[in-house]
């Protein structure tokens, strides 16, 4: 089995110094102010999705080691049923915690998108099925 995972700007720089592209932004808006209304570019990447494999998950288990955060993605097929069936793992995502901080910082911005036009995500489901 494959691991692939997907960012939209990565340079070996990020990786070792985290916070440097900010720095960098704000020393260039300081050193040229009409400079500060233009966006910085993002490098173009191209993706080869031909072996890509998509499947659904409901279930999730994060754990994580020194050096890695570790993603175990499944289906529940009782997700009312508190007294849970086995779940089957299909897909494990294994990364590094700058990877993982980028990634939640993606998803932070795209659930504020879709609460913003389409009202707040309940997460208990106990409280989603009395509200219908």
């Amino acid at each position: 089995m494959s691991t692939k995972t997907t960012e939209k700007t990565t340079t070996k720089k990020d990786d070792k110094v985290k916070d440097a592209p900010e720095m960098e932004v704000k020393e260039e808006k300081a050193a040229a102010p009409e400079a500060a209304t233009e966006a910085p570019q993002q490098a173009a990447i191209k993706l080869d999705e031909s072996h890509l494999n998509a499947s659904y998950a409901n279930f999730c288990r994060v754990s994580s080691t020194p050096e890695e955060m570790i993603l175990d993605m499944g289906l529940n097929p009782q997700p009312f049923n508190p007294n849970m069936a086995e779940i089957q793992v299909s897909q494990r995502i294994i990364m590094n915690h700058y990877t993982a901080k980028r990634l939640l910082s993606a998803l932070v911005a795209s659930i504020q998108r879709h609460e913003q036009a389409f009202g707040v995500l309940e997460t208990d489901i106990r409280k989603r099925i009395q509200a219908q």
